[in-house]
């Protein structure tokens, strides 16, 4: 029980400037493609739009991961605060005080979490991202949305 609060707790310290390295290493795989192809330019019509290159897979998959430690380490920051008096969940321990300003917290922490799904998710496939696209739909951001939204608070 204390070891998820350990482990969230370590990630919103450490978190970001993993990402923000996995971020730096996403770049890096984008500059050492420029020069190959993005563009099948074989196939049906749809196959550009659709089929990204080799070269453009490996940029979205480390894209992917990058989003995805991102995420993490928002959800670690919500999770975290959280536990300072507005979240009850028995694995968290004691919250602390209740705090009166914390009432519209958790309403607020999901619509946060839905709202960089949906943006991450868009940008991705202008981006023609599909692997980040899929991965910030499923993976992280909708499902911690539903797991906070599920948390007891003191105000339910």
């Amino acid at each position: 029980m204390g070891v998820l609060i350990l482990f969230f707790g370590l990630f919103l310290l450490a978190g970001w400037a993993v990402a923000l390295g996995w971020f730096g290493y996403a770049s890096s795989v984008l500059w050492r493609v420029r020069t190959q192809p993005w563009v099948r330019t074989d196939g049906h019509p749809c196959a550009p739009l659709l089929l990204p290159t080799p070269a453009y897979l490996r940029f979205d998959k480390a894209l992917a991961v990058a989003a995805l430690l991102a995420d993490l380490w928002l959800l670690s920051g919500i999770v975290l605060f959280g536990t300072e008096g507005i979240f009850t969940e028995d694995w968290m321990g004691y919250p602390g005080m209740m705090d009166p300003a914390g009432q519209g917290y958790q309403a607020e922490a999901v619509d946060t979490l839905r709202t960089t799904a949906w943006w991450s998710a868009s940008v991705a496939v202008l981006g023609r991202c599909w692997t980040t696209a899929f991965v910030q739909l499923t993976v992280l951001p909708l499902l911690s949305a539903l797991w906070v939204a599920s948390f007891d608070t003191y105000y339910n």
